[in-house]
């Protein structure tokens, strides 16, 4: 490793949003209409219902716990999201958007829009990590170079 790459300063730690508002209860309500928006997607909605079926709740405090970690560091969150999704085999590349979006809508709903701003951008963040988990591979050697998510049309 070049020490050039050693003298680079680390990126600023996420801090945890501390804002009136901003609790265990605001990010349960906002985690609540977000899967009902998402149940009622014509594309999202099928997906999610195959996966949980029955009982909501057990799943609705898990993404509370996850977005309480995210978003006020509480550390409650213990699932593994990259497994989770790793098992969805009818999850596209383009259903990210459409979660992005209706994130963004129910954020925005729901918190000041500089309270909105950074649940997005944590969400596009972990966004971007379960679609290179989920969809990027390099190439084998030896095959085209154009084999990824990319050239698969993902």
């Amino acid at each position: 490793m070049n020490s050039s790459a050693i003298d680079q300063p680390r990126p600023a730690a996420e801090r945890p949003v501390v804002h009136p508002g901003v609790d265990r209860a605001s990010i349960g309500a906002l985690v609540r209409e977000f899967y009902f928006r998402l149940r009622k997607n014509e594309r999202l909605g099928p997906i999610f219902a195959r996966e949980i079926t029955g009982d909501w709740e057990p799943h609705l405090e898990k993404m509370t716990d996850f977005w309480c970690s995210v978003i006020l560091k509480t550390g409650d969150y213990r699932g593994r999201p990259v497994p989770a999704h790793l098992k969805l085999k009818d999850v596209t590349e383009a259903d990210f958007d459409i979660w992005l979006d209706l994130f963004g809508e129910t954020t925005a709903a729901h918190f000041a829009p500089e309270t909105a701003a950074v649940f997005v951008d944590r969400a596009e963040r972990i966004a971007k990590s379960l679609k290179l988990a989920m969809f990027f591979r390099l190439p084998l050697p030896g095959s085209p170079a154009g084999n990824t998510a990319a050239a698969k049309g993902g």
